[in-house]
């Protein structure tokens, strides 16, 4: 039922860009890249202890997860954002891909630390987008805490993951 629940989270997260699409006029774009082969979701953000849980979990076989993740087609959707606006859209959909791949991991305590290191990351992309375009200094400020912050967090969480599969 788990597995149930995350495929109709992510078809409906899915949807949504193809209706932005549609709204911003470009519905032929993503028209064209919806009939395109659909690619696997982007895992090199992850730690390889990671990345082989999700392999054995089965999940890259499952469709509406991982192969559900057409990048190129959710991208449509993004016409008319500006470059603020793009950046962290794309620093998103980096990270959700992994970070929902995660959930698919049979160990509890190895999904947690995979997902938190998806999280941080996204987490660390978006502040990054904040300090390039954010205006308000309390907003970078907090940016760059959640970067000084987040950054050894990772790497902890990735050494755990490494002693606990042996993995490096």
């Amino acid at each position: 039922m788990h597995k149930f629940q995350l495929v109709a989270a992510l078809t409906a997260l899915l949807a949504a860009p193809a209706a932005l699409a549609q709204e911003s006029g470009a519905a032929g774009q993503a028209a064209s890249t919806a009939a395109q082969p659909e690619q696997m979701a982007d895992l090199s953000i992850l730690p390889q202890g990671c990345r082989d849980a999700i392999q054995q979990s089965g999940m890259t076989g499952m469709p509406g997860m991982m192969q559900g993740m057409n990048m190129h087609g959710m991208m449509g959707g993004m016409q008319g954002m500006d470059e603020a606006q793009t950046a962290s859209m794309e620093a998103m959909m980096k990270m959700s891909g992994p970070m929902m791949a995660t959930h698919t991991i049979k160990d509890p305590d190895l999904a947690f630390h995979c997902g938190m290191i998806a999280h941080h990351a996204g987490a660390i992309a978006m502040a990054e987008v904040e300090l390039e375009y954010g205006n308000d200094e309390e907003s970078k400020a907090m940016a760059q805490k959640i970067i000084d912050a987040q950054g050894p967090e990772i790497e902890e969480m990735t050494a755990w993951v490494e002693k606990n599969t042996g993995q490096k």
